[in-house]
């Protein structure tokens, strides 16, 4: 990663910000966007100067069809390169399937898998052989969680597009992989009804005795963006302290 620069979307929050700071201490510089929190985004910055790296922060909102070609610019234009990209950046809306109207849904989508399919087609043509997208899923593409319908629904779409765009880009050493966390005690969970639940039954049910922390997610994307990684495509990698595992 020394040298690199790297593009992470939805850096503010505590998974993005625990990526944009371990790709930092592992050599790269980092630019990220942010949705509405500048103190937030700030803090990042921070952090990431502290690790000795620069960072260039970009306000967006990736659910606009404009939002990656222009974060991308910023990208090129601050520091004259782009290696790697972070498809972080998330939201949705928490009803059942029979509450969402056409706006949810398409919000949801927009935000959380065709956001990466545009970013990608922005980032390509920068690419080199060896570069590498991480993009950030869920358990709820596979689990059914309740009032998840649209969230659940956009990830599972973000992790076949991750497949596509793995055998796409592959002849051109492109590599392409997703990594999905359990459950994490994040800022975002507070939203969840069923929150208080979800950390109960996560953390009974985690082999490895403890919830899946930012940091785990961060060195997980690091490790695939890495040459370690080589191998590596299309694959999505779950962290989630063995929570998955059949009983």
């Amino acid at each position: 990663m020394e040298g690199s620069v790297v593009l992470v979307t939805g850096g503010s929050g505590d998974i993005g910000r625990a990526v944009c700071v371990e790709l930092a201490r592992a050599g790269a510089d980092v630019a990220f966007t942010y949705f509405r929190d500048r103190a937030a985004a700030d803090e990042t910055v921070s952090l990431v100067e502290a690790a000795g790296r620069r960072a260039v922060v970009v306000k967006a909102h990736l659910g606009d069809a404009d939002a990656a070609e222009r974060v991308v610019t910023a990208t090129v234009t601050a520091f004259g390169r782009l290696d790697h990209l972070v498809s972080n950046a998330a939201s949705g809306v928490l009803r059942p399937a029979i509450a969402l109207d056409a706006k949810h849904f398409d919000w949801t989508m927009g935000v959380n898998a065709r956001a990466l399919l545009l970013l990608v087609r922005a980032a390509e043509p920068h690419f080199h052989a060896g570069s590498g997208v991480v993009a950030l899923t869920s358990i709820g593409s596979t689990r059914v969680i309740p009032d998840y319908t649209a969230v659940g629904a956009s990830k599972a779409a973000l992790e076949a597009l991750v497949r596509y765009l793995a055998v796409e880009l592959g002849p051109k050493d492109i590599r392409v992989n997703a990594v999905s966390p359990g459950v994490v005690d994040t800022k975002a969970l507070r939203h969840f009804p069923s929150r208080d639940a979800m950390l109960a039954e996560g953390l009974a049910g985690t082999p490895a005795g403890r919830l899946v922390c930012p940091q785990d997610v961060a060195l997980a994307v690091r490790f695939l963006l890495s040459d370690d990684a080589w191998m590596i495509r299309g694959h999505t990698l779950v962290v989630d302290g063995g929570a998955a595992l059949p009983a």
